[in-house]
């Protein structure tokens, strides 16, 4: 498992049918170590705070895998650079099947736990030039997750990551994604996920209201 990029964003206006939208999601690969704290990483923006960043969503990753998967998907020419699905982090070694909630990883100087999968908004749509794109995003399974820092530091691309403790629950990335979209085990999965500790605190507030209403 490896750290491919390193990708940040500062605050981008962009046109939207209803009018301008700041957006973060715009990331582009860095050069050399950043430094990680508990609210992310050092230069990059997370603008809209209310469904991005803050401790329990300090630092968003994305496998490599998934890629490939789109890249395949999407019938691309080239491959997709680095921070296309607005990713801090570019793994590979790391699909969504393989991760789990309250998952705790070492990469290069920093100690980070898994929090809750990311679940897209319609800046992704704009990212990639078509809003149809999140849907398919969303229920493909295949959307990464967050990372609450433990430990802050440096990292910097090529440093290899490390699985130091495995969450006993299992929950992987995209089995916890039938939480939130409608199926026949999302009931089943609202409790599994709500029993896992390291559940970031929205996405225990959302699921605590699903599962009331």
């Amino acid at each position: 498992m490896e750290l491919l990029a390193i990708s940040l964003a500062q605050a981008r206006l962009v046109e939207y049918p209803r009018g301008r939208v700041s957006t973060g999601i715009f990331k582009e690969p860095v050069a050399g170590p950043v430094r990680v704290g508990p609210e992310g990483l050092e230069g990059d923006v997370q603008v809209d705070r209310d469904n991005h960043g803050g401790p329990d969503k300090a630092v968003y990753a994305y496998s490599l895998e998934n890629y490939r998967h789109w890249e395949q998907e999407l019938a691309r020419a080239e491959p997709f650079p680095y921070g296309q699905f607005g990713e801090n982090l570019t793994v590979t070694g790391l699909p969504d099947e393989a991760v789990h909630i309250g998952d705790i990883f070492q990469i290069g100087g920093i100690r980070v736990q898994v929090t809750q999968p990311r679940v897209p908004c319609f800046k992704l749509g704009i990212k990639m030039g078509d809003p149809r794109f999140v849907a398919v995003f969303r229920h493909s399974g295949r959307v990464g997750f967050y990372l609450r820092v433990l430990e802050g530091g440096e990292i910097e691309a090529g440093d290899t990551i490390v699985r130091i403790e495995e969450d006993p629950a299992r929950i992987n990335i995209r089995d916890a994604m039938l939480a939130v979209n409608k199926g026949p085990r999302q009931r089943e999965f609202i409790d599994k996920v709500l029993a896992v500790p390291a559940l970031s605190f929205a996405w225990r507030e959302e699921l605590t209201q699903r599962r009331a209403g």
